[in-house]
Parts: C-alpha cells; sequence; structure tokens
C-alpha cells in the first residue's frame, strides 16, 4: 500500500468520524450517515490496496 493511498484512506475515515460526531451532536441523522459512508469509504480502500499488495507479493514470489 502506497503511502499516498494508505494517508486517503486514513483521510477518508477521519473526516468520517468527525461528520458523524457533528451528526450525533447536532441530531442531525443525514450527517452521521455521510460519516458512517466516508469512512466505510476508507476501510474499503484500505482492503483493495491491502488486496493489491498481496497479489503483488504472490506473483513476485513466484519469480
Amino acid at each position: 500500500m502506497s503511502a499516498e493511498d494508505k494517508a486517503s484512506a486514513n483521510m477518508d475515515k477521519l473526516k468520517g468520524k468527525a461528520k458523524e460526531a457533528t451528526g450525533k451532536v447536532t441530531g442531525d441523522d443525514q450527517k452521521t450517515a455521510e460519516g458512517k459512508v466516508d469512512q466505510a469509504k476508507g476501510d474499503a480502500k484500505q482492503a483493495f490496496e491491502k488486496t493489491k499488495d498481496a497479489a503483488k507479493n504472490v506473483f513476485d514470489n513466484d519469480r
């Protein structure tokens, strides 16, 4: 996982946590939901990058 991709995934997760917290404090259910979606997007990016890394390692080890 490149540093740039890792930072992007972490930013999505942090942004989502902030939105979710803001939504909970203000009673804004839509903002809370948006925060959860942003966090899920960050998790998905991380999972995708880890899968890419694992596949790359498998192919690199076969050589």
